[in-house]
């Protein structure tokens, strides 16, 4: 199997409360990095209960592959357990050279009414394309968060005019369309980068995952970027506060990357 039949087993399974497959299909040890769930197979099967009991169950949206790597955009329905009747999150998968599920990152927060430009979390394109300009699409948004971070507001700008359609297509739960929609949520929203941890892409799709703070809130940042003819033409994103308090494990929502 590919990594992504792989993963989407796993999923399955989990949903089936199947756990024979998911022995089968992930190590022992799976590492996990969702910080309020425990590390280990066999600790986050014993959670699988709870899950049976609200009948929490992922709808996958989008799936891509990087190498090692599988990350989907899902939404949770009856998730109460995760916060809310409905959660959409980001899920990034590495698959080890054995074929086997070994660790999992996630940005979760609860799914919201539409936006000023009448767009949800989730919705948009989902066609894979280019793949050929993968590496590309990746440098470009590297390059791009390093301004972000690093660069004066001039360059800061300046970079995102470079990269972005004026016009792109905003699913930001506050944020309209295109660069002005962007401009006028932000003295609001308050969105502040201060380090990238990695960058995933396939094709015309690239995720990045970020740190830096919300509304003065430590937060982690998972944003998935649709490139055509070489702009930014679509953005989604997940923002969930980075606890402190009531952790199951000490991996880190960035450990690993």
């Amino acid at each position: 199997m590919n990594n992504k039949k792989i993963v989407g087993t796993f999923l399955g399974a989990v949903i089936k409360q199947d756990t024979a497959t998911m022995r089968q299909v992930a190590n022992a040890d799976y590492i996990q990095h969702n910080p309020f769930v425990p590390t280990g197979l066999e600790p986050f099967i014993g959670l699988l209960p709870v899950l049976k009991e609200h009948g929490t169950y992922a709808e996958n949206v989008r799936m891509f592959q990087d190498g090692d790597y599988v990350f989907m955009h899902n939404i949770w329905r009856n998730a109460k357990p995760f916060g809310a009747d409905e959660m959409v999150a980001f899920d990034i998968i590495r698959v080890d050279e054995n074929g086997k599920v070994a660790e999992h990152w996630d940005a979760m927060m609860a799914n919201t009414s539409p936006n000023p430009s009448d767009r949800n979390l989730t919705d948009g394109e989902t066609k894979v394309t280019d793949l050929g300009k993968t590496e590309e699409n990746k440098a470009k948004v590297k390059a791009m968060f390093d301004i972000l971070i690093n660069g004066t507001q001039e360059e800061v700008s300046a970079t995102v005019v470079a990269n972005f359609e004026p016009n792109y297509k905003q699913h930001n739960p506050k944020a309209g369309d295109g660069l002005q929609g962007f401009m006028t949520a932000l003295p609001t929203e308050q969105w502040n980068f201060t380090k990238q941890h990695k960058v995933l892409g396939e094709g015309n799709f690239v995720l990045s995952i970020s740190e830096g703070t919300h509304k003065g809130v430590h937060s982690v940042f998972y944003d998935l970027v649709r490139f055509e003819n070489g702009k930014i033409v679509e953005h989604w994103d997940v923002i969930q506060e980075v606890p402190t308090e009531g952790l199951a494990n000490n991996n880190g929502m960035f450990g690993g990357f």
